[in-house]
């Protein structure tokens, strides 16, 4: 996605329009822009020039982002770039507002001492304006005339609007405040035309048509409103502005044997730097010697330093707090984690969520609609025979009490805000409908292997069978035996033994019997170790070892035998462990009313073993690595998916889900494939992505519900629909004050994601339980003669899927078999036709 700067915006039908101007040029697939950002996200082949000629013909500007007046493009995760970025998040227009509402306010304060203060209260005045009213009138137009000038921007920007045939909110903030002074510059010319026939009565009533302090005072509103809003839209990039200010400037390289401080920019892949205590790690890298605690709270949100040591993983912008660390760089520039951070943070920010489209489309005709109401209002009034004064009141109120942008700021502010306090606890929601999906989920898939369990066996029992042999003896014996295997379980024994202090003595003669165990010879005596099929060959098993090793294997650990000279010495078992975290995570996942499932390629009888310790409500066993695709493919029939796995295998899972869940410690590809990323690696941060989501949505909805609401109530209310009932009616100063108020509050109530605690599952509430379909997947297995290979498979596959009632058919020409899932009944006669109408033929159908 190319990412560019929009400028001239106020509201979101300023955004709306470009959308749409952008989305017709050829070759863009899609356009998001963001009205918080003043960012525009486009997909597609279309050159730059085109897209920007595209904005600028709408009446807006446009600039590529991270590129500077040279129009030399900069990598992004470049010093000079980042630099960039954080120059694009400074708010700037604050202080402008600031300094405009100061100068608005002093003439704003003199004119309502003459118009209402003298006028209402009979607040004295100087001599000369004692019953000159036409010089009061004078003085109001010169006022009002000041405060015009200064906010000159919403006159320029609204009637440039106009003319492009896009008003937006500037255009009835214009309109509104233009017809006030109008009104009132034509009551005072009448004025004058009654002072010169002496008509004094006429004069005193012409006093109280005046409306120079609405058309003033609605601009100073707007003003305020507006600065408020813009604060408030810069605290709403606070997490993204700290994540920045984390990225580090230099990096100590060592070249030539001498330490050298040099640019960030300078730093390759494969430098070798050093860290001193006290100092952030430049770039991501590994610890090549020393040893040191490193606190990685800005990434993960982790306060507890994390010990390191040769060998380890060290990223950007984490605090080095004791000991000297020397490493080598592995990613540099926008490939460290921390620009990968950034950079979706980012890319979140500038794209837009599903539940956006409502407000886009009422955004897309909301102001021509108010203008048109208020062309209504006023006319209707006149017929109904009031004054002229009194029906543009009434279409004034109209034109500013109507907010647009609180309708465009409802989903943007709340997407950003939190998405920040989702980076801030590491978890990355990679684009705003991801965010949106997240808290929808009904069904979550977990991959057992590295997401459930730990992805790296250990010891977890040793039972010595002979009682004079103690565990750390059967630890040094296994450990002797399994130095020489490259086996996963081998490892785990090895890594028990250092633990523990033991050094291995030497084996000799040693092989390994694939499949089954290892063989050789320990001080004169032949050893053996392995499973119980291997190991009974070889030595006497006792009907309470065998017990114990059937145990052992229904708590999905795997019984390993240890034999010397025809002796059996023990059993050690190994087991990959269930995480600290799986039981509390799928708890909380469960109390949210989210069905889990674990997914494994495990045997069934270790599956529900792990199963059973994580407290899963599914195991689905013996899931080859290309089958997830296919069983997420069948939970998505029964409600909302996510999917969560670390591994290359798991990438189709993850990009089929609805929302796919990449564990932070996995490969690059799982994390390509994800729309969620975890970067602490735990499983406790799938609940707290999904208690964000829906923390999010609810937010989002209360967003909207009070822009359509303030709208709904407020243009009614303006236009003096309630007035011959009840008598109320709304004065146009009023109706600004209201509208400078409204984006403030959907802002405000954005930044309340803030206290949002992610990690409290207290507050938890069950989503509406899932149905359970009552048609119960049906398969059938047709044996199938003439396949001869892939391609007859990809055949008869796509012939048989073609049918309504087939959901999936999986073919293997080698079993010479094709499996049909159906969601419908469906005749075997149907399905032998469609086979053997791609030339094949049909034995049977089971």
């Amino acid at each position: 996605m190319k990412q560019y700067t929009v400028t001239g915006m106020s509201c979101a039908a300023c955004s709306s329009r470009v959308e749409k101007a952008v989305s017709k040029v050829d070759g863009v697939t899609s356009c998001s822009v963001s009205l918080l950002t003043n960012s525009m996200g486009v997909d597609g082949s279309a050159s730059d020039r085109a897209v920007i000629e595209a904005v600028e013909a709408a009446g807006y500007g446009a600039a590529v982002k991270g590129r500077g007046n040279d129009q030399k493009g900069a990598a992004a995760g470049s010093l000079e770039s980042m630099e960039s970025a954080k120059d694009a998040l400074i708010d700037r227009e604050t202080p402008k507002l600031r300094k405009r509402l100061i100068a608005s306010v002093i003439f704003l304060i003199v004119l309502m001492y003459f118009s209402m203060g003298h006028m209402m209260w009979d607040w004295p005045l100087p001599s000369f304006f004692v019953g000159n009213h036409v010089a009061m009138g004078l003085l109001q137009l010169l006022l009002t005339i000041a405060v015009m000038v200064i906010n000159q921007k919403f006159f320029v920007s609204g009637f440039k609007g106009l003319i492009h045939g896009a008003p937006n909110m500037d255009t009835l903030v214009a309109l509104g405040s233009a017809a006030s002074f109008g009104y009132s510059v034509y009551v005072l010319f009448a004025m004058t035309d009654a002072q010169v026939k002496g008509d004094m009565d006429a004069v005193m009533s012409y006093m109280h048509e005046f409306y120079f302090e609405s058309a003033a005072m609605i601009l100073t509103l707007i003003t305020v409103g507006k600065m408020l809003e813009s604060h408030s839209k810069g605290k709403t990039t606070d997490a993204l502005k700290s994540l920045m200010k984390l990225a580090p400037k230099t990096a100590t390289l060592i070249r030539d044997e001498k330490e050298v401080v040099v640019s960030i920019d300078d730093v390759k892949s494969g430098d070798i730097f050093v860290v001193r205590p006290g100092e952030n790690v430049p770039v991501d890298g590994i610890v090549l010697d020393g040893n040191s605690a490193v606190n990685e709270s800005a990434l993960t949100g982790e306060s507890i330093p994390v010990d390191k040591a040769a060998g380890d993983k060290v990223s950007a912008a984490t605090l080095n707090q004791s000991g000297f660390i020397r490493c080598r760089a592995t990613r540099v520039g926008e490939d460290t984690t921390l620009s990968q951070i950034i950079q979706m943070v980012s890319d979140a920010a500038a794209t837009k969520a599903p539940i956006a489209k409502i407000a886009d489309k009422v955004s897309g005709v909301f102001v021509p609609a108010v203008i048109t109401i208020a062309v209504v209002t006023i006319i209707g009034w006149l017929l109904a025979g009031e004054t002229a004064g009194f029906a543009l009141a009434r279409g004034i109120s109209v034109l500013v009490i109507s907010c647009p942008c609180a309708l465009g700021l409802a989903t943007p502010v709340a997407i950003m805000v939190g998405n920040g306090k989702g980076a801030k606890s590491g978890i990355l929601f990679k684009t705003a409908a991801s965010l949106e999906a997240a808290g929808r989920t009904q069904i979550i898939a977990l991959d057992k292997t590295g997401t459930i369990t730990s992805g790296e066996p250990v010891v977890t029992d040793i039972i010595p069978a002979d009682p004079s042999v103690s565990d750390n003896e059967l630890l040094k014996f296994a450990a002797a035996v399994e130095e020489k295997s490259e086996h996963p379980l081998a490892r785990a024994i090895i890594r028990k033994a250092k633990e523990e202090k033991i050094e291995p003595e030497e084996v000799t003669d040693f092989s390994a019997v694939v499949g089954n165990g290892l063989k050789g010879v320990l001080r004169g005596n032949e050893i053996a170790a392995g499973n119980l099929k291997f190991i009974e060959k070889t030595a006497e098993i006792s009907d309470d070892i065998r017990k114990i090793a059937d145990e052992l294997s229904k708590e999905g650990k795997t019984p390993l035998f240890f034999a010397e000279s025809g002796s059996l010495l023990g059993i050690i078992a190994v087991a990959d462990t269930i995480k600290e975290d799986s039981a509390q995570a799928v708890k909380q996942l469960r109390n949210m009313g989210i069905k889990v499932v674990m997914l494994t390629g495990d045997n069934e009888q270790t599956a529900k073993a792990i199963g059973k310790q994580a407290g899963v409500d599914e195991v689905i066993a013996g899931v080859l690595p290309d089958g997830k695709e296919s069983v997420i493919r069948n939970l998505k029939r029964h409600g909302k998916t996510a999917m969560v796995g670390d591994g290359i295998n798991d990438a189709p899972a993850l990009t089929r889900a609805d929302t796919g869940i990449a564990i932070g410690a996995g490969t690059d590809v799982a994390i390509d494939a994800a729309d969620v990323v975890l970067v602490k690696s735990r499983l406790i941060d799938v609940p707290a992505a999904i208690r964000l989501s829906r923390a999010t949505l609810t937010n989002i909805h209360e967003n909207l519900f009070w822009a359509f609401f303030y709208n709904v109530i407020g243009i009614p209310l303006a236009a003096g629909l309630w007035y011959p009932l009840l008598g109320w009616k709304l004065n146009p100063m009023f109706g600004a004050a209201a509208m400078s108020l409204s984006s403030f509050c959907v802002v405000t109530n954005a930044l309340r994601l803030n206290l949002c605690k992610v990690y409290d599952s207290k507050r938890d509430k069950k989503i509406k339980q899932i149905k359970e379909s009552e048609e119960k997947n049906m398969t059938k297995t047709l044996n199938v003669e003439g396949m001869m290979c892939g391609h007859c498979e990809a055949r008869v596959k796509k012939a048989l899927e073609a049918l309504d009632a087939v959901d999936e058919a999986v073919v293997s020409h080698t079993d010479g078999t094709a499996v049909v899932t159906l969601n419908a009944e469906v005749s075997d006669d149907l399905l032998k036709e469609t086979v053997e109408a791609q030339d094949y033929k049909v034995t049977s159908i089971k």
